[in-house]
């Protein structure tokens, strides 16, 4: 192992925090871990709200990479970094502090008094009245709820004192950056900036003129660039990680973990966990006539051509949960995990044409944020339970198919869907209508984890 040289890859995710270490040369993960963050917690705007607390996030981090082993460790020769895009956390001087043991530094807190909450990209306080009232981006991508700048100006209209306690602001996997390097300043990459709206991604830089011209503290905004760039290094040796070991600007989870599951520029990806993604690489920027999907950074100037929905396994889940609540209040608690295998098994027997039609917008769309859920077309055919899941996993593929038609793919040359995501990795119903509704076979590799293509994405950088 002496001559070894590693790369340790982290996905900060909405719900779990993901590490690995990957050898290069083999071209495997040898060491992996993972933890969910349970860290939401409640919004002063409801359920309107979104946030999570971001010294659990912090210390799931911390759980993962501690529990890699540390002879592997010790040969960890950079630091790649991705998570969940669009959200923001802000922070002042003193937002972390690095942990001592025996004299040798083993852990990094965040300081909870120094900072925000991290505002999620599910977070829907941004109402289209007032997303309305704001100037139009000099950007090819629009600006939603839940997406920095507009939570930003958010509270720049309802809380401007609360902007006024901080310096800085960035996602959350860009303050784990910060704090791994001791960074005074926050960097982004062009990826995590692109998701927060009024950035420029031909120009590489933020709309400063518009959002000065709306008042908004642009001292906040991050510097950037582009994915991959090494942008640090470790402040202190952590957890047999050397001091030293080069970091790179964090990116956008979609981004790496598209990376480490394309193999071929033919393949589209369709990633169905928390939400719902399906994207394959273009070369540049577009009109393809179709307003439903985005063309988001990639990497070596290319983009990907993404239709991101907000209603994935989100929606199943609490479908599941719905039905998990139902059976208590009968007196008949059922594991979730049941659940699961039952709705399945009866969904994959149940007939292939139903004429019940279901909605699944569950929280909207960002190109339809007061889209809601509904049922049509119920009657005494087709309420079977078996029925019913099937019409909802149908609608949530159906749902991506609208926002990119199986045409777009076609025009593409794309001759494989590959799969990604625990949310549709174990429903086979979901697979069976993505094979429906696309006409093209749908497989599952050995990619899909972001960590893994953060670490992929560091590997070939100065």
């Amino acid at each position: 192992m002496a001559d070894k040289k590693y790369v340790l890859g982290m996905d900060i995710g909405t719900t779990s925090v993901k590490v690995c270490v990957f050898d290069s040369d083999a071209k495997e993960i040898v060491a992996k871990q993972s933890k969910d963050t349970a860290a939401n917690i409640p919004s002063d705007q409801g359920i309107e709200g979104n946030k999570q607390d971001v010294p659990k996030i912090v210390s799931a981090v911390h759980y993962c990479v501690s529990r890699l082993p540390r002879d592997i460790l010790r040969h960890v020769t950079k630091i790649g970094v991705c998570g969940q895009m669009h959200g923001v956390v802000l922070w002042k001087n003193g937002a972390w502090e690095k942990i001592e043991k025996d004299g040798v530094i083993n852990r990094f807190e965040a300081i909870r008094e120094n900072m925000s909450a991290l505002y999620t990209w599910q977070d829907v306080r941004c109402k289209p009245e007032f997303l309305d009232t704001l100037p139009k981006p000099d950007s090819h991508l629009k600006c939603y709820s839940g997406y920095g700048c507009a939570t930003l100006l958010w509270m720049l209209k309802h809380k401007p004192e609360k902007l006024k306690h901080f310096n800085c602001s960035a996602t959350v996997q860009d303050f784990v950056v910060a704090m791994l390097c001791d960074l005074d300043t926050p960097i982004t990459s062009d990826q995590n900036a692109a998701s927060w709206g009024y950035f420029n991604t031909e120009k590489n830089e933020w709309n400063i003129d518009i959002l000065k011209g709306l008042d908004f503290p642009v001292n906040l905004l991050p510097n950037i660039k582009k994915s991959g760039e090494i942008v640090g290094s470790l402040n202190s040796s952590w957890n047999g990680i050397p001091e030293g070991t080069p970091v790179g600007v964090a990116m956008g989870d979609l981004q790496c973990s598209t990376l480490a599951t394309l193999e071929s520029r033919t393949d589209a990806v369709l990633n169905i966990s928390t939400s719902a993604q399906l994207a394959f690489v273009v070369d540049g920027i577009s009109d393809i006539g179709c307003k439903t999907v985005e063309h988001l950074p990639y990497f070596n100037n290319t983009y990907l051509l993404v239709a991101a929905s907000l209603n994935g396994g989100n929606v199943l889940a609490t479908f599941v949960k719905m039905l998990q609540q139902w059976m208590l209040e009968f007196g008949f608690p059922i594991p979730q995990s049941k659940v699961w295998e039952k709705l399945i098994a009866m969904g994959l027997d149940a007939p292939a044409e139903t004429t019940m039609r279901i909605s699944p917008h569950l929280l909207g769309e960002r190109h339809s944020p007061t889209a809601r859920a509904s049922v049509e077309n119920i009657d005494l055919s087709n309420i079977q339970l078996g029925q019913v899941f099937r019409s909802l996993c149908d609608s949530i593929v159906d749902n991506i198919h609208f926002m990119m038609p199986k045409d777009i793919l076609r025009n593409a040359s794309i001759t494989r869907i590959v799969g990604n995501g625990s949310g549709l990795s174990r429903n086979k119903v979901l697979q069976r209508a993505v094979e429906h509704y696309y006409s093209l076979p749908l497989e599952f590799t050995c990619g899909g984890d972001a960590a893994k293509g953060a670490a992929i994405a560091v590997i070939n950088t100065q």
